[in-house]
C-alpha cells in the first residue's frame, strides 16, 4: 500500500488573466506521509495560500495533479472531501452565539444526518478532540470570549472532531504571542505524531518551524522544495528565501542572522 497520502504531479499554480494565466509556481511535486508535521514557508507574498487552496481542491491547478488517496482532489465530492482534510484558516468567524463545544460540534457536519443530529460516536469525537487540544474546559463559553490563543486551539479541536487524516492550517499563529505559539506548535507536533495525522501549516515562524517540524516545505521565486529542516540547513537553500543579501540562515544557531547592519 502506497504511505503517501497526498502527492501532486507536475502542479502549476496561479491564477488566469486575460494574458493567459499569472504563474506562480509550475512542475510542482510533492509528498505528504502520515504522522508528518510539514511547514510551508516562504516570503510574503509568494503563494503559499493559493498553494494551500490549489492542494485542498479549493482552488484549480494551472496544471497538473492533486492526488488524495491516489485520487484527483476534484473528483472528490465536497462531502467525501470534508472526510478527508480538515482546513483551519486564519478568517475572523462569523457573529455568532455559538459555544465553544458546539463550534467544535461542527467539526461532525460531514457525518451527521440532515437534521445534525450527534450520535454517540459523534460526542465521543468531539470529547476526544477537546481532551486533545486541552479545550474541555471552555465548553461552554461562547466562542467570542476567547482570547487568540484559545480560539486558535479550539479551531484545531474543531478539525480534530472531522476525523480526517490530513489537517491543513494557513497561518495558525498570526496574532498569538510567542506563549501561544510554542503551545500551538507543541500541540500540532503531538497530533502528528502520537494520532498519526499529516498536518502542513503555512508560517512566518521560520525559526520555530524548522526546530519543530519533520518536514518543511520552501517556497522562492525560483522553486519549491521540500526537504527536512537538516537537509536545507546542509544545502544552504534558506539562504535565498529572502532578496536581501545580507540576510542569511545561520544553521548552528537555527536562525537568521544580518551580515551587514
Amino acid at each position: 500500500m502506497n504511505p503517501i497520502l497526498l502527492h501532486t504531479e507536475n502542479l502549476s499554480i496561479g491564477y488566469p488573466n486575460k494574458q493567459g494565466a499569472n504563474v506562480i509556481a509550475s512542475g510542482v511535486s510533492l509528498g505528504f506521509m502520515p504522522g508528518k508535521l510539514i511547514a510551508l514557508i516562504g516570503a510574503n507574498g509568494i503563494g503559499k495560500s493559493t498553494l494551500l487552496r490549489t492542494l485542498t481542491g479549493i482552488q484549480r491547478p494551472l496544471n497538473g495533479v492533486v492526488s488524495l488517496h491516489g485520487k484527483n482532489v476534484s473528483d472528490y465530492t465536497s462531502a467525501a472531501l470534508a472526510q478527508e482534510l480538515a482546513l483551519v484558516l486564519t478568517e475572523k468567524l462569523p457573529p455568532s452565539n455559538l459555544t465553544v463545544f458546539e463550534l467544535v460540534a461542527l467539526g461532525r457536519q460531514p457525518y451527521t444526518n440532515w437534521l445534525g443530529t450527534l450520535t454517540p460516536d459523534d460526542l465521543a469525537q468531539i470529547d476526544e478532540a477537546m481532551l486533545l487540544t486541552d479545550t474541555s474546559w471552555l465548553a461552554k463559553k461562547k466562542h467570542y470570549e476567547l482570547s487568540d490563543g484559545q480560539l486558535q486551539k479550539v479551531l484545531v479541536a474543531r478539525a480534530l472532531a472531522q476525523d480526517t487524516p490530513l489537517i491543513v492550517l494557513d497561518e495558525p499563529t498570526t496574532h498569538l504571542d510567542f506563549q501561544h505559539k510554542i503551545s500551538l506548535f507543541r500541540l500540532l507536533r503531538k497530533l502528528a505524531h502520537n494520532a498519526g495525522k499529516c498536518i502542513v501549516f503555512s508560517t512566518h515562524d521560520i525559526e520555530m518551524a524548522m526546530e519543530i517540524s519533520d518536514e518543511i516545505v520552501l517556497m522562492t521565486g525560483e522553486k519549491i522544495t521540500q526537504a527536512t529542516p537538516q537537509e536545507l540547513m546542509t544545502s544552504k537553500a534558506l539562504d535565498g528565501l529572502f532578496t536581501d543579501p545580507n540576510i542569511r540562515f545561520d544553521a548552528e544557531k537555527v536562525k537568521f542572522v544580518f551580515t551587514d547592519l
